[in-house]
């Protein structure tokens, strides 16, 4: 059996560091959005949101009201 990598060509991600209390409530947020990304928890506040390249646009928008709203840190790690 063949196994695709976790995050390919069509989707994006960002790393994304929030206050560990809130990533319950960021995972929430991404289980109610129909299909826009998901959230894959690391530790403590360290997280990988990835969403479909088609979604991008959304996806940028929710990352930066993220950080306005809940001063998430983006990693400066290049976004794929």
């Amino acid at each position: 059996m063949r196994t695709r990598p976790l995050v390919d060509d069509d989707m994006v991600s960002q790393r994304v560091h929030f206050r560990p209390k809130d990533v319950v409530f960021v995972k929430g947020i991404f289980e109610a959005s129909e299909g826009l990304g998901a959230l894959f928890a690391e530790r403590g506040g360290d997280v990988i949101l990835a969403a479909p390249r088609s979604r991008a646009e959304e996806f940028e928008t929710l990352i930066r009201d993220l950080v306005a709203d809940l001063g998430a840190v983006i990693e400066d790690e290049e976004r794929t």
